[in-house]
């Protein structure tokens, strides 16, 4: 009977080691995955239009970049990632500043070339790794860093953000954080321009803890999502789940801002929720080229009754009130 014990027990014991061996091996498989870029350097290689402000604004700008690394105190921003024109260290001048607010699990440090691609324009593009941005807080405390830096004499940006032309940039639940911050804090007024792709529907973003108040949104925004249904299941998003960002939510959402304020909303034809970051680089660069350097080709996108974006086959869904 002892030996029948004995054999149990040592079983036993082993099932319990394999089971501690495969939690351990899932939890570092995990974190490794967690460190993994989750787009290519040169993504935007690969991107595909037959519009021509589309495709150029999705490739490479004119500038070189640097990327400067400085260390948060906050433990959940963790580090300050800042991509710049590498020229501003000899320039006088100031650059427009665009604060990235991340998805849902998602850190700056896995999606590096996106801000790059982007401060290749002549940003300053700045993001942190929070990956649970969605009440807009850690995006306003990256703002006030950056600004800090800029009335620092020992700093590199110091009189070198253009504080006039501050522009924000959000997706999936970062999507309702960049609401949230534009709307919710004391350097809400700080930003001048907002873009948001698939951002999570005002009833979700309620459910997790990121309630916005869309009808708070007093400057020129422009709100985009995919078709597939990862965003809009076409399901009634009141009653069950519609996606993360269905058709409907971006209809009341533009219908929720004053009419007097600039606003864009417009899908992604064929694009899922996981496209967004990479699907509506070409026109989420036009719209800030347009909005925060006054670029006059960009605003050709949004503009008019011959607006690129009207014509592009890309799109669909469009409506915007200039």
């Amino acid at each position: 009977m002892k030996k029948v014990l004995k054999v149990i027990g040592i079983t036993v014991l082993s099932f319990i080691a394999l089971i501690i061996i495969l939690l351990s091996f899932l939890l570092i498989k995990n974190y490794l995955d967690s460190k993994k870029p989750i787009i290519e350097d040169t993504y935007y290689k690969n991107f595909q239009s037959d519009a021509t402000l589309e495709k150029k604004y999705a490739g490479l700008g004119s500038y070189e970049v640097s990327l400067v690394k400085l260390k948060s105190e906050d433990d959940t921003i963790k580090e300050y990632k800042i991509w710049y024109p590498t020229e501003l260290k000899s320039k006088s001048q100031a650059y427009p500043l665009i604060v990235v607010t991340n998805a849902s699990n998602t850190a700056a440090s896995v999606y590096e070339s996106f801000f790059e691609r982007l401060a290749s324009w002549g940003f300053i593009v700045v993001g942190n790794e929070d990956k649970q941005a969605g009440t807009g807080l850690t995006t306003s405390k990256t703002l006030d860093y950056v600004l800090e830096l800029n009335s620092d004499s020992d700093s590199i940006f110091y009189g070198k953000v253009s504080q006039d032309n501050i522009g924000v940039i959000g997706y999936s639940q970062g999507g309702a954080g960049a609401i949230r911050a534009v709307t919710e804090y004391d350097n809400s007024n700080k930003y001048k321009t907002i873009f948001t792709g698939s951002a999570a529907y005002s009833l979700l973003a309620k459910n997790m803890g990121w309630e916005y108040d869309i009808s708070k949104v007093a400057i020129p925004y422009f709100m985009s999502a995919g078709t597939g249904s990862s965003d809009d299941s076409g399901e009634d998003s009141k009653t069950s789940f519609g996606g993360v960002a269905p058709l409907s939510s971006l209809i009341v959402n533009y219908d929720g801002i004053r009419n007097d304020v600039f606003k864009v909303r417009a899908r992604i034809n064929g694009a899922e929720h996981g496209d967004m970051l990479t699907r509506a680089d070409g026109y989420m660069t036009a719209w800030m080229l347009y909005q925060l350097q006054n670029d006059e080709e960009a605003r050709l996108v949004f503009i008019g009754k011959s607006a690129e974006i009207l014509s592009n086959s890309n799109w669909q869904d469009i409506e915007k009130n200039n």
